[in-house]
């Protein structure tokens, strides 16, 4: 039996880019369902009702459009953590992230070792991205 947690991002109109966005940065070829498609025509159609991201590196990202009259607090939803021990790869991925963001906190060498960072990429997502013991 295999069992997985998987962030799944709740945007305001914006998830068919911002899966583009993040399959850029990380692999993988979106698959995307839209509301046309389940039948519910209009204004909001071709907005996303679920969209899934499968990484080469075996991650798994799910995203969808909220339909107007439910409420998105952008950049109040859970947080998305990376880490691992590749830093030119989790250095790549934080100055992707970061563009057209804000950073939060520098990518640079923290008091307990690692080297970690924090982003709001722009599409309010916040990103924690954490390089365990790198050799630098």
């Amino acid at each position: 039996m295999t069992v997985s947690l998987n962030p799944y991002l709740h945007l305001d109109g914006g998830a068919r880019d911002a899966l583009a966005f993040y399959a850029g940065i990380f692999g993988g070829t979106p698959d995307m369902l839209t509301y046309a498609a389940m039948g519910m025509e209009g204004e909001h159609g071709e907005w996303l009702m679920h969209g899934y991201l499968g990484t080469p590196d075996g991650m798994q990202l799910m995203v969808s459009d909220q339909l107007p009259g439910e409420e998105v607090a952008v950049g109040d939803g859970p947080r998305i953590a990376l880490s691992g021990d590749e830093p030119e790869r989790l250095h790549g991925w934080f100055a992707a992230l970061s563009e057209g963001g804000e950073v939060h906190v520098p990518l640079e060498r923290q008091m307990w070792g690692d080297v970690f960072g924090q982003v709001r990429d722009r599409f309010g997502t916040v990103w924690l991205v954490n390089i365990a013991d790198p050799a630098e």
